[in-house]
């Protein structure tokens, strides 16, 4: 699976690792956050480097759907259960202003975007209440959103929608591009392939990575989850997976030219994407938590279906998964690290709306390290968690718990691997045990690897996902590649060889 974005030959000039290199500032990860956030560091005239485990835009940003949008889902009414209207109208100032710094960029470097209203639909009676309660909030919070007619210009009838015109959309990739050539043309440094393992806060400011050490006076740590374990924010996250496909419609098709979002549950978005003289249409949703789903295969499947269905003739061309952190009390962390001797920052917890909350935590750490002053920002570090937010942080980690005595539980009646006589078949993974010791056996283009079925985090047992032919772990959503390299994080260590 590749989505439509990371499909191609597009090469992001990139530079050497310099071990020993000493900088103001080093920003692990590479995307649109990290970049994002290194540009601005970069223009104030810091010495940056950017370091990138595996390549620019391999995590979320190059697996999202790249919606530009003030209209989230039902994002603001579900924020307004917990928060007051003062702090929502703070969440909603800071994708504004995430928002224009980003499409100014775009203007800028003539990257190519398009306009479009955003929807958000109902198909039930329970989603058209949502609906009402997001009108209401979007209004309060000063947006121009207004009930849609009809059918919002979808090909299925809805019992509601909002719409909030003149928002946006791109491909990520052409944003990272941007970012990562007007960086390196103020004097950043731009690395791939090093993962960062651990940071000092002492003196020296060691960054370790796996091919030597560099010094920093300061560490942004921009890696969809934090890799640190300070603050614990590895439990105060719910990883979540989704899926999205590209797909040719033939012209007897019409397909809708704007952003759509579904207000029940499977999740449905909709988008287009223009390649050369067609259109493509983008369908996204069946989110699940990351290492939680029987058969991630059968989410996608359903999803495909059901464009299908909806576009008769529609053709995927792409199929892609993209993986994201919910923040048990909804609202994206960014800043200063809990003890991180004031020189770790970091940001997570956009909840699936990256493209403003990303450069809005961005804008927010560039203010903080350079002395500026952001009142949105204000607000939202003084937020109280309300008791919703703390019961869903409660509820997360017993179903944690749970999740890691099952997989154990699971891992310690498995076959033993002894009177295993066959590997799996062609794309299929299982545990075996080897002794006491649980082994995830796949095969995957032919080649049958063995590693340890045991997280290199937290030591949660490992699912295959039948859909990424990856090993995935239901405690905090790390996920691995069938020979253990890792792909996210929190984790920084691959699965040892079981061979």
């Amino acid at each position: 699976m590749t989505s439509l974005w990371l499909d191609g030959d597009r090469a992001i000039p990139v530079d050497d690792f310099v071990p020993d290199a000493s900088y103001d500032t080093v920003v692990v990860g590479a995307g649109i956050t990290g970049l994002a956030t290194a540009l601005l560091l970069a223009r104030s005239g810091m010495t940056v480097a950017v370091l990138e485990a595996r390549s620019v835009g391999a995590g979320t940003t190059g697996n999202t759907t790249a919606k530009l949008s003030l209209l989230q889902g039902t994002v603001l009414s579900t924020l307004r259960g917990q928060y007051s209207q003062k702090t929502v109208n703070a969440y909603v100032e800071a994708n504004k202003e995430g928002q224009a710094w980003l499409l100014r960029l775009l203007e800028e470097r003539a990257v190519p975007f398009q306009r479009r209203d955003a929807y958000t639909f109902a198909v039930t009676d329970a989603g058209t209440d949502r609906i009402r309660a997001e009108l209401a909030v979007g209004k309060a919070a000063g947006l121009a959103v207004e009930e849609a007619a009809g059918d919002a210009g979808l090909p299925f009838s809805t019992r509601s929608a909002i719409r909030l015109p003149d928002q946006a959309q791109f491909n990520p990739m052409d944003v990272l591009e941007a970012l990562a050539s007007d960086f390196r043309a103020h004097g950043g440094v731009l690395v791939e392939g090093v993962r960062v393992r651990g940071i000092s806060t002492g003196r020296d400011g060691a960054v370790r990575t796996d091919a030597g050490d560099v010094h920093a006076r300061r560490t942004v740590l921009a890696t969809g989850i934090p890799i640190l374990d300070r603050g614990l924010y590895f439990a105060k996250l719910k990883a979540s997976q989704s899926y999205a496909a590209a797909f040719r419609v033939p012209a007897s098709t019409s397909i809708p030219l704007g952003m759509y979002l579904s207000a029940e549950t499977p999740g449905r978005s909709l988008r287009t994407h223009p390649n050369g003289r067609e259109e493509l249409l983008i369908a996204g949703g069946n989110g699940h938590q990351v290492g939680r789903e029987p058969s991630p295969k059968a989410r996608l499947e359903e999803l495909l279906n059901w464009t299908r269905h909806n576009f008769p003739g529609a053709e995927p061309t792409n199929t892609w998964s993209g993986e994201d952190y919910q923040a048990t009390n909804l609202m994206p962390f960014f800043g200063k690290m809990p003890r991180g001797g004031g020189k770790v920052f970091f940001a997570t917890g956009y909840n699936k709306w990256g493209m403003s909350n990303s450069i809005a935590a961005s804008l927010a750490i560039t203010a903080e390290i350079l002395g500026g002053d952001l009142p949105w920002a204000n607000v939202l570090h003084h937020r109280i968690t309300s008791p919703a937010g703390a019961a869903a942080a409660v509820a997360l980690n017993a179903d944690t718990v749970k999740a890691m005595a099952e997989g154990w539980a699971k891992a310690e009646t498995a076959e033993p691997e002894t009177e295993t006589r066959t590997v799996p078949g062609e794309g299929a993974g299982t545990i075996v045990r080897r002794g006491r010791k649980p082994v995830a056996v796949s095969t995957v283009d032919g080649v049958t690897c063995r590693v340890s079925a045991v997280c290199t985090h937290l030591r949660g047992i490992l699912s295959w996902n039948d859909a990424e032919k990856t090993w995935d772990c239901p405690l905090h959503g790390s996920r691995f590649t069938p020979a253990g390299e890792v792909l996210q994080g929190p984790t920084t260590e691959r699965l040892p060889a079981a061979d």
